[in-house]
């Protein structure tokens, strides 16, 4: 069953070992992401019509670099795309997965703050090896 926290339990989490994944678009984590979160989107845009469509990685990309028993919170903008993201890793087997209620911007129905809202620590800037381009070429 997928967990929920708010945006500052999981940064009590990820302060405490936990992964942070941004299942965002690259092009939206480089706009500026939680500090420490690594960039594994669940969509992307395509090239040719710039839409947000499935990337067919995701899984793929998460099962190479993080085990089943990994403590993870995803997060999204809203915490939308964060739910259907746990939702397709529980499925794979993944036991300890959390959403992040809320995500980057907010709960679009203002139920939820997010992490930027909140004050929380954010970023530009990606150590190496923490984008979504560097995690796909190791996979």
């Amino acid at each position: 069953m997928l967990k929920h926290l708010t945006v500052t339990e999981a940064h009590a989490r990820q302060s405490a070992g936990d992964v942070l994944v941004d299942v965002r678009s690259t092009r939206e984590f480089n706009a500026g992401h939680p500090t420490g979160a690594v960039n594994v989107p669940v969509l992307e845009h395509d090239e040719d019509t710039d839409q947000l469509v499935a990337n067919p990685d995701f899984v793929r990309v998460m099962q190479a670099h993080f085990p089943t028993d990994t403590p993870l919170l995803l997060s999204c903008r809203s915490g939308v795309r964060s739910v259907k993201a746990g939702q397709m890793l529980l499925a794979f087997g993944y036991t300890n997965v959390t959403n992040v209620l809320g995500g980057f911007a907010g709960a679009g129905d203002g139920s939820a703050p997010g992490w930027q809202p909140a004050g929380l620590p954010v970023d530009t800037a990606t150590p190496a090896g923490q984008s979504y381009p560097d995690l796909l070429k190791k996979s």
